[in-house]
């Protein structure tokens, strides 16, 4: 893909990112004229809405496994594995704003149950290890961290992403940590 070619398809997902996940309904003329391209470049590209959408939730995606990976949530100490993660899911959630809980596709819902398995097995590991206590109810603490996360995100954008990791990470640990 030409150099130009592939900082078209960038600014049109990114945009799209953006402005679909404000209104999921906006058209890809929209998407087209804020993305600074030409409608029919978009259409070259992405022939329906929903695949552009699909590719948006794609690259989404792409970025949380890469923040997974990333994160050493397996090896790396409970506390240092969660700050990186918080601080590169903050950073991929600004970059690619739509919410996964919208994905439309069996596949890319088959990869975000996924992710959550992995988050859901860091936080086991946490309890294990007496970072988070124990008995609370399934899934409590990794539903508490994508909350915190995506509230960081979001609704605090002032912050950057690695005072977005503190404040999440200081916050589940304060709350969840042993009593």
């Amino acid at each position: 893909m030409r150099a130009d070619a592939a900082r078209n398809l960038d600014a049109v997902l990114q945009t799209g990112a953006r402005l679909l996940a404000h209104d999921p309904s906006t058209s890809i003329a929209a998407i087209a004229t804020a993305a600074g391209v030409d409608r029919r470049t978009v259409y070259r590209r992405f022939h329906t809405r929903e695949a552009l959408m699909a590719a948006v939730y794609t690259a989404k995606l792409d970025a949380c496994e890469t923040v997974l990976a990333q994160s050493r949530l397996t090896e790396a100490p409970v506390t240092v594995a969660l700050h990186r993660y918080a601080e590169g899911i903050i950073t991929a959630s600004r970059k690619w704003p739509v919410d996964l809980r919208q994905v439309p596709d069996e596949a890319a819902t088959a990869r975000l149950d996924r992710l959550l398995q992995h988050l859901d097995a860091f936080m086991a590991r946490a309890v294990r290890e007496g970072v988070i206590r124990p008995g609370l109810p399934d899934r409590w603490a990794r539903t508490l961290l994508t909350h915190l996360t995506s509230m960081a995100s979001h609704e605090m954008p002032d912050l950057t992403p690695a005072q977005g990791a503190d404040m999440v990470t200081q916050t589940l640990l304060a709350g969840l940590g042993p009593a």
